[in-house]
């Protein structure tokens, strides 16, 4: 069977539309409406409405005008109340700064929970380990740190090329080093 194209017309079943009309013919289209209400601006101006009244002593005051008192626009000239000013407090030293760290209570609370064997918090322990590595850095500065964390390896002898060849071939340690790394 041949392909048929659809066609844009509606045929007997499709929509109505209104015949066109000229342009002459059609009606005006009022750009405004009709003005209802007062005009605007009529509260403000006094003299209009004492004229719309007749007598001006019979004129109600529009409830909407606010308070008549004069506001003054300009900033007084003295400060009634002084500045006040926090006193600077003195920089601690590392050492007065490491006795108020070791002497935190949380920290000391936290410490206790820990060595009982009790599981802390996330927040916590982020606090915790924050605290711990400021009094560690505050006693890196003044020199209390233990000397037996910092120590130095001592380099291994070093080992001929024969004894090195002969530990190769033997492949004695070989093993033991393959069982250390697992």
């Amino acid at each position: 069977m041949a392909r048929s194209k659809k066609t844009r017309k509606g045929g007997e079943n499709g929509p109505k539309f209104a015949p066109r009309v000229k342009k002459a013919d059609r009606k005006a289209v009022d750009g405004k409406k009709s003005e209802t209400g007062r005009k605007s601006g009529s509260r403000h101006n006094e003299a209009l409405l004492k004229q719309a009244s007749g007598n001006g002593s019979s004129v109600k005051k529009d409830a909407r005008h606010g308070s008549k008192k004069p506001v003054a626009l300009t900033l007084p000239t003295s400060i009634t109340e002084p500045l006040v000013v926090k006193p600077k407090q003195p920089k601690l030293s590392d050492e007065q700064k490491l006795l108020k760290l070791e002497e935190d209570p949380r920290l000391n609370q936290l410490l206790d929970q820990l060595e009982e064997g009790r599981d802390l918090s996330d927040t916590d322990q982020k606090w915790l380990d924050t605290q711990l590595d400021k009094i560690e850095q505050l006693m890196q500065r003044l020199g209390l740190t233990d000397g037996d964390e910092t120590t130095v390896e001592s380099p291994k002898k070093q080992l001929s090329d024969d004894e090195l060849l002969s530990r190769f071939e033997s492949g004695a340690d070989l093993l033991k080093d393959y069982q250390k790394h697992d």
